[in-house]
């Protein structure tokens, strides 16, 4: 099959201590689904596959066993022009992401192409139960929608989610610093009239404090809004 295949050129490009030390930054990924590859090998094994037919075999076997055979999955979606045939891909794949960084790499392409027909798919992975469904949903608002497509209303999305879930948590508040270095006047009420979570409220201050994107009075300003 060309699955094993493409799990046997997986493994010869296999860098021990570097699976170590990427294990440790998964907390939700078991040590040893981890093969150890560098994540420029697998964006350049995605682009060298992405358009033969052992893509098209391996995309569909979505209970992959190694960690890198979702990130490879996720650098071959991210090659796809096609917002169609993307947007079913990542529907199949989606519910089968299991950690931060599958989710945060995972980019397709052809987004800024589309993005107005992107947008309802963007509200439906927010309203996942599912939590790299949702983050993944935030964070595509955070890349495309946070500049000259920006809308007021977008904010309040992402500050009426609801969660206990670490890692959706802490997407609300890269979002929301990412929102302050972009849209201050918009974002900042929602900080000063402690809309978010404490640990989601501290953090994002913490995040917009160390940007170079914001000035200088603007953090001394976040730095008195803290929650103890």
């Amino acid at each position: 099959m060309e699955t094993d295949r493409i799990i046997s050129k997986l493994f010869a490009l296999q860098d021990q201590a570097y699976a170590d030390f990427q294990s440790k930054l998964l907390p939700t990924v078991k040590r040893e689904t981890v093969i150890g590859v560098r994540t420029p090998d697998l964006r350049k094994m995605a682009k060298q596959i992405c358009k033969t037919p052992a893509a098209q075999e391996f995309l569909h076997s979505l209970l992959h066993r190694y960690f890198d055979e979702n990130q490879l999955h996720a650098f071959i979606l991210s090659e796809e022009k096609d917002l169609n045939t993307c947007i079913a891909n990542l529907e199949q794949f989606l519910p089968y992401v299991d950690n931060w960084a599958t989710c945060d790499q995972l980019s397709p392409r052809c987004f800024n192409k589309h993005m107005q027909e992107l947008l309802p798919f963007i509200r439906k992975w927010m309203r996942s139960k599912h939590t790299y469904t949702k983050r993944f949903g935030i964070g595509m608002l955070m890349r495309y929608f946070l500049d000259e497509a920006f809308r007021p209303e977008y904010l309040e999305w992402v500050a009426s989610i609801k969660s206990d879930e670490y890692y959706i948590r802490m997407m609300q508040a890269w979002f929301f610093a990412t929102a302050l270095a972009k849209q201050w006047d918009a974002t900042l009420p929602y900080i000063e009239q402690h809309r978010l979570e404490k640990d989601t409220h501290n953090k994002t201050i913490q995040k917009a404090v160390e940007s170079f994107r914001i000035a200088d009075e603007q953090k001394a300003l976040l730095k008195t809004l803290r929650v103890k």
